[in-house]
This record gives structure tokens, sequence and C-alpha cells, in this order.
């Protein structure tokens, strides 16, 4: 068992906008953080301005690291990083996959920190795919959601500042544990549709 324990987080209860609500769109400021990680960013913010609606490939490693989850696995991650923790950093759908976008080197520390903790030993937390340097990740069009693209992708907290807050390795293994036991904890009969929620950044660390 990990040293990761439950007072390492701050309890957070964000509020939260209409379940049926999305996202509109990444601001300036965010499309230009996106862009950072590109290797000339200018011509990824021209791309964006001639195909707003098009998903985008970018590079991880230096701007970001991005951990990818089962969608069903990844929600209940959101959904405690919001209801228990510190929030998050930015977070996209993409082809049934949760995109949850972390700081630098996560990808390179989380599945060590896992292999250590007992519900990463068990298989009660699904592999998660992470990336990181030399790697490059998919991530929905800075303009829209899903129902304007025909990849079904989606941004669930979208960029908003040249520099987000972004969560470590710590931060996600806690919440990789918590959405494991919370998955132990369900009951037979099946959870009500959550849709779309839309988490509030400003009560973001």
């Amino acid at each position: 068992m990990s040293s990761t324990r439950d007072e390492t987080i701050p309890h957070r209860t964000p509020h939260r906008i209409d379940d049926r609500s999305d996202v509109s769109g990444v601001t300036p400021d965010g499309a230009a953080w996106l862009a950072s990680a590109a290797t000339y960013p200018r011509s990824a913010l021209a791309l964006w301005e001639e195909r707003p609606d098009a998903p985008v490939v970018l590079p991880s490693g230096t701007a970001f690291d991005v951990v990818s989850a089962p969608a069903l696995f990844g929600r209940r991650m959101l959904d405690r990083l919001w209801d228990e923790g510190p929030g998050s950093g930015p977070v996209a759908a993409f082809r049934g996959r949760m995109l949850l976008f972390a700081a630098p080197g996560t990808a390179q520390r989380l599945p060590s920190l896992l292999r250590w903790e007992e519900f990463g030993r068990a298989g009660a937390v699904p592999p998660l795919l992470c990336h990181g340097t030399g790697d490059a990740v998919t991530v929905p069009a800075p303009a829209g959601g899903a129902s304007r693209n025909r990849f079904g992708s989606r941004w669930l907290v979208a960029p908003d500042t040249r520099r987000p807050w972004l969560p470590g390795p710590e931060v996600l293994l806690w919440a990789a544990v918590r959405a494991a036991r919370a998955a132990v904890r369900i009951s037979i009969f099946p959870p009500a549709d959550q849709g779309a929620k839309v988490y509030d950044v400003s009560r973001r660390r």
C-alpha cells in the first residue's frame, strides 16, 4: 500500500452547471497554451483559425503530459478530483477515452506509483495510457463541443489560461484509487446518466 492518504487532498465542493450544458470552447489564452506544445505554435494557431472544428495532434512532454483513461473510469476520476480534491487541469473526451492533462513528468512517474498501490496490483484500476516525452495525442478542436464535429470529441474542462494548473502524478494516483474504491461500492443498480458535466474552473486550485 502506498503512502497516499486522503488528507493529502483538501476538500472542495465546486458549483456544478446544468449537466446538460457543454463547454463552448477554448479561450484565446487557452488556445495559446495548447499551441505552445506544438513545434510551430503560430502554425498551429493558423490551422485552428482555418479549421476550427478539426481535432489536432499535439506533442506531449513539454507543456503537458496526458493520462488517457477509459471513459467511465475517467469520469469517476474527474468526479473525485472535483468533489473531494483540488479540481483538475484541462480534460477532454475523445473516441471513448478521457484525456486528463497533467504536469510534465506525470507520464513517467504515475505507472510506477500505480504498481506500488494495492488497487493497481489488484487490477481495480484499469490500464491508464500515459503520454509524455516522445508521444503525441489527438485533442478536440479549440472551438465547439461534440455536436460540432464527426469525431464525438469535446472539452469537459476547456483550457482557459496560458498557465493552467496541472495535477501531478500523486494527485492522479489519489484520484485513481478513489475512483477504484467508488467502483467497488457501486450497487447492482446502474447509476443515472451523468451527461456532459461541466466543472466550474473558478474553484480550481
